[in-house]
């Protein structure tokens, strides 16, 4: 009896020690539902990104371990499965969620345990946990310059906002209506539509866009509409005859891997904003997609900027675990700010004590092979801002987790407090 308990201890302190050598990356992103179009590329990138670091001898004299998990693009399940990471398989760090909604889900369940999460893709603002790293683009980052592309080098006079409703493209339009407001646009001149996710039916929206459009101001779109509705939707707009030429689409939402589902002759010259782009010139750009490729065995298969996002932050993850000599969230958070990696661009990726990053901005033009002809780019990179300089309550918070005398991500500059929320 003794004989056989002394094995099962031996065999419990063997898996203890097997699992504490082993560096447990999460993995929650949508593998099904309305946003697998978008997010499985994210999860393979991820698991890429850990192979990688294992060929390299992992981290910390550790081998990386993916733990993933399909939250099935249910926003609710986004909570549940993030719980699970972090309770049943004690997961290290998470990479996950793409919409705000799916982000907003998890917030309070990743602060509630102090867990560590990497949000790749861009989103409306107005938020800074202290649980998380925003490595996509905040509005200043993404939204504002594209309408300054728009207004001009375009002179674009008329707006239609359209998105899917939710809480990014409601805020993102509420900050770009605000903007647009403070350079003179009149309310008549700015049309502003919602759509469910998964909307199939644009036949009566881009007839009344096509409307807003013909009363001799020259109009664009600026799209915010999210997943597989953008197939339907650019569709609608080649049955209707309406070219780039005519009213010109900016999509913060569509990138190179929605458009290879598509027939992209009806959308050439429509455009996209992003902070990266698979047509980027850059030597470690060319070794990244050469690294995919072979990763997802197939020479078709192309890369976005969410996964340029997901490779910033893994990589900044990384170097900071080694900084810190740990994965210990604690640990591993204070040592994030100021790090500085390469972006897939030929610029710099610097971590920001608001828990964004920096990144250049780039608008693309649509090519008939699906990929994006870099029309436009800032001269560096934009610091991201976690709170609008453009909504008035917004303008007076600022977050900053490495100044003692803040230590928050909404201190007031005027109250010179933080407020609400732990973000």
């Amino acid at each position: 009896m003794k004989k056989l308990l002394s094995a099962c201890a031996l065999s419990l302190v063997a898996s203890v020690t097997m699992a504490a050598d082993t560096i447990k990356v999460g993995v929650l992103h949508s593998l099904s539902g309305t946003m697998a179009i978008s997010e499985t590329t994210l999860k393979d990138t991820v698991l890429m990104m850990v192979e990688d670091q294992n060929k390299k001898g992992g981290l910390l004299g550790k081998k990386l371990e993916a733990v993933v998990v399909d939250p099935a693009s249910n926003w609710p399940l986004f909570a549940e499965k993030a719980r699970e990471l972090l309770v049943k398989e004690k997961v290290d760090v998470i990479f996950g969620s793409w919409t705000s909604v799916s982000r907003k889900s998890v917030l309070p369940v990743i602060e509630e345990l102090n867990g560590l999460m990497f949000y790749p893709v861009q989103y409306e603002g107005e938020e800074s946990s202290k649980n998380i790293f925003y490595t996509g683009a905040a509005p200043n980052q993404q939204a504002i310059p594209a309408v300054d592309y728009l207004m001009n080098d375009l002179e674009v006079k008329r707006w239609v906002l359209a998105g899917t409703d939710y809480v990014y493209p409601r805020t993102t339009n509420k900050i770009l209506e605000a903007y647009l407001k403070s350079k003179g646009v009149a309310e008549k001149d700015i049309m502003i539509n919602y759509t469910p996710f998964g909307h199939s039916d644009w036949q009566g929206i881009v007839s009344s866009v096509k409307k807003f459009g013909s009363e001799g101001k020259k109009t664009a779109v600026v799209s915010t509409i999210n997943g597989d509705a953008n197939v339907p939707f650019y569709k609608e707009l080649g049955n209707q005859g309406i070219s780039a030429e005519d009213i010109p689409v900016v999509a913060f939402s569509v990138g190179e891997e929605e458009l290879s589902g598509f027939d992209t002759k009806p959308l050439l010259g429509h455009l996209a904003a992003w902070n990266y782009f698979q047509s980027a010139e850059a030597d470690v750009n060319d070794e990244f997609i050469a690294k995919w490729k072979a990763f997802i065995k197939d020479d078709k298969r192309v890369t976005n900027d969410p996964m340029e996002a997901t490779y910033i932050g893994f990589k900044a993850w990384a170097k900071a675990v080694e900084k810190a000599g740990s994965t210990e969230v604690d640990k591993v958070r204070p040592a994030m700010y100021g790090i500085e990696v390469a972006n897939l661009t030929g610029g710099t990726a610097k971590v920001l004590s608001n828990h964004h990053f920096t990144k250049p901005v780039l608008i693309g033009e649509i090519q008939e092979d699906g990929q994006f002809e870099i029309v436009w780019s800032t001269e560096k990179e934009v610091a991201g801002d976690a709170w609008t300089d453009h909504l008035t309550e917004s303008a007076k918070i600022v977050a900053n987790w490495q100044d003692p005398k803040i230590n928050c991500g909404n201190y007031n500059t005027e109250t010179k407090k933080c407020s609400g929320q732990n973000y």
